[in-house]
């Protein structure tokens, strides 16, 4: 491919990614796959390019672009001058400049966000927002279960331990962990730092009954399971269906046996948790969010957010929260972590379920980034280096 053909095929993946933005269509990465899925003459380096250049366009662009060919003439008049020259070549490129013609503004999040940031990052707020749009590391959690840290960094040295996690473990750019023994025979499992503390602030112990009520394809499960020796009891619990097929692989390569998959119907979770109910000795909810605190590896969720979503989703929060509380015995404790880092799906959200349960209180749980115990954490990638994350903690007193 040419630079011009490059550069028209960006233009058009990113028309695809604005749409899908818009209708709740699939991932950047996936339409990037089925893009080139169609084109076999696209060479290994032509396709690296243009996924390049399409992120780099994505990550520079806060408010949803009015189309791909806008995103990509903003993107090149901020820097990228030999992007221009492509416009108007002829052949695969594209079309030329027209006069006047307008670029997409470069900014690193909608401005309506900024509000919400504000309070959550203070002074700081163009500091930590740069800091999600870098790229995100490759985390690995070490599966206790069949080995230990030491172990798995002497088998793979070229990886280094997380800052935080005591499994946690950071590899180089570009490894291939599936084609790695260590992740075929269940050692190792990717993982997200902050994800890994947001499963062990829910401090699971050997033969407790947990319910991990957002399970999706499980890793948290998996992380639990761990910290619980594969003993007690873990309902992973989704309405995903697809997610939770992708779950018994995970599991059996794991080795654990004490987590069981199960399938919700939305909206009626509580029938189908309904054995459980005042038995749980810890609910985990790691409830559906904004994802701004993934924007380092899902950038156009910038775009697909609105305040009608954000509202939609706050509102779920609240009802899970409610479902979450009805599980616990007294003296059980829930666990709330969501992936965003807006007060109004943290802070806020608890507050409020505080206000409706009087008989849940907060419960301190162990800081794995500080001395002090607290009753909520904040993880973002600027200050901790992970993914985004705010966790909070209650005990059900009655």
């Amino acid at each position: 491919m040419t630079p011009a053909a490059r550069a028209q095929a960006a233009i058009e993946i990113l028309d695809a990614v604005i749409v899908a933005a818009r209708e709740g269509g699939a991932a950047a990465d996936t339409l990037v796959q089925r893009y080139f899925s169609s084109r076999r003459y696209a060479g290994s380096k032509d396709r690296r390019a243009v996924r390049e250049l399409v992120f780099e366009v994505i990550r520079a662009i806060g408010e949803p672009p009015a189309n791909g060919r806008a995103a990509l003439i903003g993107y090149a008049r901020a820097g990228a001058p030999e992007l221009l020259a492509t416009f108007g070549e002829g052949g695969h490129g594209p079309a030329a400049l027209i006069e006047g013609e307008a670029g997409a503004a470069l900014s690193a999040a909608p401005e309506w966000l900024r509000p919400a940031l504000a309070r959550r990052f203070g002074g700081d707020i163009d500091a930590q927002v740069a800091a999600l749009l870098t790229r995100a590391p490759l985390d690995l959690r070490v599966n206790r279960l069949k080995a230990t840290r030491e172990q798995v960094l002497a088998e793979l040295p070229d990886l280094t331990p997380t800052p935080f996690a005591a499994d946690g473990l950071r590899a180089p750019a570009g490894l291939q962990v599936e084609g790695l023994a260590a992740w075929a025979e269940g050692r190792i499992e990717v993982q997200d730092e902050g994800s890994q503390l947001a499963a062990l602030a829910v401090g699971a112990l050997p033969g407790e009954t947990v319910v991990d009520l957002c399970a999706g394809a499980g890793g948290k499960t998996l992380a639990l399971a761990a910290a619980m020796a594969d003993q007690g009891r873990i309902i992973a619990a989704d309405i995903d269906r697809g997610r939770l097929q992708a779950m018994p692989p995970r599991l059996a390569r794991a080795g654990v046996t004490i987590a069981e998959p199960r399938l919700l119907d939305p909206r009626r979770e509580a029938e189908a948790l309904a054995d459980l109910a005042g038995r749980v000795d810890r609910v985990l909810i790691d409830a559906p969010c904004s994802g701004t605190g993934t924007w380092r590896r899902n950038p156009e969720a910038r775009w697909r957010l609105t305040p009608e979503r954000l509202a939609r989703l706050t509102a779920e929060q609240d009802r899970l929260l409610d479902l979450a509380t009805t599980l616990l015995r007294p003296g059980g404790t829930l666990t709330y972590v969501v992936c965003s880092l807006l007060p109004d799906e943290g802070e806020e959200r608890i507050a409020a379920l505080l206000a409706r349960q009087s008989g849940l209180i907060p419960q301190s749980f162990c800081n794995p980034v500080g001395a002090a115990a607290v009753t909520s954490l904040v993880l973002t990638p600027g200050s901790e280096g992970c993914d985004g994350f705010f966790i909070a903690q209650g005990l059900r007193s009655c």
